[in-house]
């Protein structure tokens, strides 16, 4: 529930160099969350932030971390103990969350020049180790390369005035509480700490015991509000698993719909639904583990831009992705629990707007979606029958009578994925990743004698119609000889002799 007073970010005490560069992006009022959490952090008070993904929680304690901290253009940056030491750190879960987090902050720091930095796996060191050597003011990353980094002695986190712990529920689920415990020992014990999370588990609420002093506990809705998003509108189908991409297909048609996300249980059936509903025409890139950050961050771009309006993603490859504009959002499976449940349907129908969350639920799942039903109460406890030809689909999504399972040629208006350009990170390891189908067909092949060895004709004409010049280009003969101490090891043989050098062949 918002209050009368204080809804501006000037009336919240917020420093006019902040509260300008809000303005620039048009934005002038603060929501729920921002209002409570905001006058109680600018105290230095400890603190833990409880509310719905989607509230506008990054602010809430972004602009305090950024109120706290001093910056190079400051009068009184001089008289910093360790000028250029980082003097927050916000942890994040995943890359996603960290990156989002990351531009939240950019934006409202535009006027004062505050230095930010991300750290994350899956980028090269150089350039993080390259930032962190020419100074940062606020470090934002996940807390496997945060440790690494801290013990090769690049990141130095005794100075941290402010430390923030961003979606604690999720960072505990993956498996990150002993990190995250070894990150909060390197930083100095009279830090602020502020803990934002959707939930509150024993485990998160052990945390806060352990390390925060008399924090004040902020909820930002009222307490008999329901736990689910109240403006998303939720359906629930029992589907057949043979029929779900028809449905998906004619679903994303639907009067209305803006971009779309689409959350798969594994990476394989992620990456499959993508390459479906790209031959059906649409517009889709994915997001999964198999995919190299290069790929993820090109592909979140794209959703971002509007290049792809359609997402397909795993749980934890989409934590933290908050991208404005989602009105859909596809459960090809029922989730694990309420709490995935909560987060998957929390992308859309955020800040105030309104979306649509449908989600299929196969025969053998209904056990688990009882007890998400009952555990959310909710008044879905048994799914109804629907296909992709069903009446009542059709009626509840808005989709236009007659819409089949390919989207028409006149509707194929976005620019697509490989509009968006695949940045060369420097990523560490080896990606996995699957390339769309258009591309897989000018792959590499085995070959044997000059032939391949699939027995297949098709694609060797398609790498004829791409190099037109080999045609008209002399093949060079190679012979491959066996040497010792420069000589062939067949000279001098009894009834051989070692083939003749090829003049043209590169040694």
């Amino acid at each position: 529930m918002r209050r009368d007073a204080l809804t501006t970010f000037t009336e919240l005490g917020v420093f006019p160099p902040i509260a300008e560069a809000l303005e620039r992006v048009g934005i002038t009022e603060a929501f729920p969350i921002q209002e409570m959490a905001i006058p109680v952090a600018l105290t230095g008070n400890d603190l833990i932030g409880q509310a719905r993904t989607g509230t506008g929680k990054t602010f809430a304690f972004g602009i305090p971390l950024l109120q706290r901290i001093v910056a190079p253009g400051d009068r009184d940056y001089g008289l910093a103990n360790e000028p250029g030491k980082p003097q927050a750190l916000v942890v994040t879960p995943t890359r996603e969350l960290a990156v989002q987090v990351n531009g939240d902050l950019t934006t409202a720091a535009a006027v004062r020049k505050v230095r930010i930095v991300t750290l994350y796996g899956g980028r090269a060191y150089e350039p993080q180790v390259n930032a962190l050597t020419k100074g940062v003011e606020v470090v934002v990353g996940t807390p496997g390369r945060l440790l690494d980094l801290a013990a090769q002695g690049h990141l130095d986190l005794s100075h941290v005035k402010v430390l923030v712990l961003d979606e604690a529920d999720e960072m505990l689920d993956l498996g990150f509480l002993p990190d995250v415990e070894k990150l909060i020992a390197l930083t100095s014990e009279l830090r602020q700490t502020m803990l934002f999370s959707a939930t509150m588990p024993a485990a998160v609420i052990g945390l806060a015991r352990r390390y925060m002093r008399h924090p004040v506990n902020i909820r930002a809705e009222a307490p008999d509000d329901t736990q689910t998003v109240p403006t998303t509108a939720q359906f629930v189908y029992r589907a057949h698993q043979l029929d779900k991409d028809e449905m998906v297909a004619r679903l994303l048609q639907a009067e209305g719909r803006g971009l779309a996300m689409i959350f798969s249980q594994t990476k394989r059936a992620a990456q499959r639904m993508a390459d479906e509903l790209r031959d059906r025409g649409f517009a889709v890139a994915a997001v999964h583990g198999d995919l190299g950050q290069g790929a993820r961050e090109q592909a979140l771009r794209a959703f971002r831009s509007g290049k792809v309006d359609v997402l397909v993603a795993t749980d934890v490859a989409a934590r933290g992705i908050d991208v404005e504009g989602i009105t859909h959002v596809v459960n090809l499976t029922c989730p694990e629990d309420e709490k995935a449940y909560l987060h998957r349907i929390g992308r859309t129908g955020r800040a105030g707007a309104s979306g649509v969350a449908v989600t299929f639920v196969d025969w053998d799942s209904l056990t688990r979606w009882k007890l998400i039903n009952d555990a959310l109460d909710l008044p879905y406890p048994e799914p109804v029958e629907t296909y992709s030809s069903s009446e009542h689909f059709f009626h509840d999504l808005g989709i236009p009578p007659g819409t089949k399972g390919t989207l028409p040629r006149s509707e194929r208006t976005r620019a697509g994925l490989e509009a968006e350009q695949l940045e060369d990170l420097g990523e560490t390891g080896k990606s996995r990743s699957r390339q769309p189908r258009a591309r897989r067909e000018g792959g590499r092949r085995r070959t044997r004698g000059g032939e391949s060895s699939g027995g297949g004709h098709g694609r060797s004409e398609a790498r004829a119609e791409h190099r037109p010049d080999e045609e008209s280009r002399p093949r060079r003969q190679r012979s491959r000889r066996r040497t010792r101490g420069g000589k062939s090891v067949d000279d001098g043989a009894g009834g051989g002799h070692a083939p003749e050098a090829d003049p043209t062949a590169t040694p």
